[in-house]
Order: structure tokens, then C-alpha cells, then sequence
């Protein structure tokens, strides 16, 4: 049977708590001297699609927050940054990373390096795309950056001989805004949302894999949004949510449920607590245990090698 035909599993995850803070802080304490990009890499070769005017980034941080993390926006000039893990653990796999920040900043560390890192640890090779933000008034909020992640996987395929990675096994993992982001892309990929420039836009858009951590904007009233066009043919998916998320995990479980009818293979995890942001953070909460759930997701999917 054709792997998409096969039904998805849904789990709640009740992990003991102080066993994923203990996990939560050995990953932290891995992740937090995060290496240099080996490669930073314009998305477009001139400005990017509809861009009128070029914004000065900003990097903002505040200290005010119980963690404090920093948040870049007025990004227009998009850019993928290439970490790659050590040769020895290099599987040939990769994830481009949205970052979340409601379209208007980019989580840019929390939820981009630093998740990174944790992928470079399990043989992954991480790309964190700086996509444009905040969103344009004359335009869908996610049609900017959606031009730019779809952009952006066809150029990490085009690289992938160069880089030696497999074009079979790229993906796209997104946090809130970002994994709206990650899940447009995942199901738009018949519909480049901007003309092709050049050869890389023959290179397909399509994500082979997805990873949603707390997406937001999957849903609108009780249907999925219109621009989340679930079909036989989007890619695997893996979810993890708080049910105490103030963004309600039903964004995941609707679409969790339609690519469940669809045939697409899915996973899905609630968690007890964790709330919203808590990325990969150390934690008391149960949602501290969603990386060891999606590197053994990814390992039954065959993206990573067998233990």
C-alpha cells in the first residue's frame, strides 16, 4: 500500500515531569553553544518578490520577559543560514526552520539556532530561514514569507549534491506563526506563489516531511484555513501541542484529523501543559518530551538510521 494511504496515530503524551525537565536541560545544555552557520545564503538572487522598499533589521530583546529571547524584525532581505552537523553523525538529512513571531518578528534564537543545534545532534542538517517580517498591509500576512519558504526548499534541493544531503529527505519544522508557515508550505507546493525566476524554481517546492510545534492560523471558525490544502499528496506530518495552549491545539488536531482522511501518515501529540513558545527549552512540563517523540517519529519514518 502506497505509504500516504496508510492512516495517521494520535497520542496524548503523559510524561513524568521531572523526567522531561531532566531530558529538557541535558538537550538545553547541548544546545546552547551553537556553532556558526557553515553558509549564509540569500534566498532570491535580487529583491524578493513585490519587495518596494528595504527595511533596517532590528534585533529586539526584553529583558522584562521570564525568559528573555531576542526578536528580529523588519526583515527584507531573506537569508537561509546552513548549520550542519558533524560528518561523523551526518545522516544526508535536512530541516528548514521557520522560526514563530506572529508575522510580525522572528523567534530567531528560541525557535531557529538553537532548534538548530538540537538537529545537528541527531545527524540533521538545520537551516534556519529568515523569512520577511512583519507582514505587508496590502497582502495575506503569510504570502511574503510563504514565497520565501517555498523559494527556499527548492534551493536547498538544488544544493543538495553540493551539500551532500538527500533530496528525498528535506523538510520543514515551524513554531506558531512559523508552523502555519511550515504547513502552508507543506500543502501549497502545487502553487508557487510567485513567477519562477531562474532553475531553481524547477526544482519542486514540495517538503518531504513536516514537523508543527504549536502552529497557530490552521484554523477558521471550525474548518481549516483555505490556504492549508490538505491532499493525498502532502507530505507526512508530526504535531506537538499544549492543551493548555492559549493558540488551542485544535489548529493541529483539524488538520491532524484531514490528513488523517486524506491517507497521509500522521503523528500527533497533546501534552498535558507546556502552553505556548516553550520551544526546546528545559521545563517541568510533559510538552518537554516533544524532541525524543519526533527523533523517534523521524527514525520510524526512515529519515534517520535505526538506533
Amino acid at each position: 500500500m502506497d505509504e500516504r494511504r496508510r492512516a495517521g496515530t494520535a497520542t496524548g503524551s503523559l510524561a513524568t515531569g521531572w523526567l522531561c525537565t531532566l531530558a529538557g536541560a541535558m538537550l538545553f545544555v547541548g544546545l546552547a553553544g551553537a556553532a556558526e552557520p557553515a553558509a549564509v545564503l540569500d534566498v532570491w538572487p535580487g529583491k524578493a518578490p513585490g519587495q518596494r522598499e528595504e527595511l533596517k533589521e532590528r534585533l529586539l530583546s526584553d529583558a522584562k520577559e521570564k525568559t528573555p529571547f531576542a526578536r528580529l524584525t523588519d526583515v527584507s532581505h531573506p537569508t537561509l543560514s546552513v548549520y550542519r552537523p558533524a560528518h561523523s553523525k551526518d545522516t544526508g538529512t535536512a530541516m528548514v526552520i521557520c522560526p514563530g513571531g506572529a508575522y510580525q518578528i522572528l523567534a530567531i534564537e528560541h525557535e531557529g539556532t538553537e532548534v538548530a543545534a538540537w538537529l545537528n545532534s541527531i545527524g540533521v542538517t538545520g537551516i534556519v530561514l529568515k523569512y520577511r517580517v512583519p507582514a505587508r498591509k496590502d497582502q495575506p500576512r503569510y504570502l511574503a514569507p510563504l514565497q520565501d519558504a517555498q523559494r527556499a526548499v527548492s534551493l536547498v534541493r538544488a544544493k543538495a549534491a553540493q551539500w551532500q544531503l538527500d533530496p528525498k529527505r528535506i523538510g520543514i519544522l515551524g513554531f506558531s506563526a512559523g508552523g502555519h508557515l511550515a504547513a502552508a508550505t507543506a500543502t501549497n507546493f502545487d502553487r508557487r506563489q510567485y513567477p519562477p525566476l531562474d532553475e531553481v524554481d524547477q526544482v519542486s517546492c514540495r517538503p518531504d516531511f513536516a514537523v508543527l510545534v504549536y502552529p497557530a492560523y490552521l484554523v477558521v471558525g471550525e474548518q481549516l484555513a483555505p490556504e492549508i490544502r490538505v491532499s493525498a499528496e502532502t507530505p507526512p506530518v508530526f504535531f506537538a501541542h499544549a492543551a493548555d495552549d492559549r493558540i488551542s491545539p485544535e489548529n493541529s488536531i483539524r488538520m491532524f484529523l484531514a490528513l488523517k482522511q486524506a491517507g497521509v501518515p500522521a503523528e500527533l501529540h497533546v501534552f498535558a501543559s507546556g502552553g505556548h513558545g516553550f520551544g526546546l527549552r528545559p521545563s517541568e512540563h510533559t510538552s518537554a518530551a516533544w524532541p525524543r517523540l519526533c527523533e523517534a517519529w523521524m527514525r520510524s519514518r526512515g529519515l534517520l538510521p535505526k538506533p
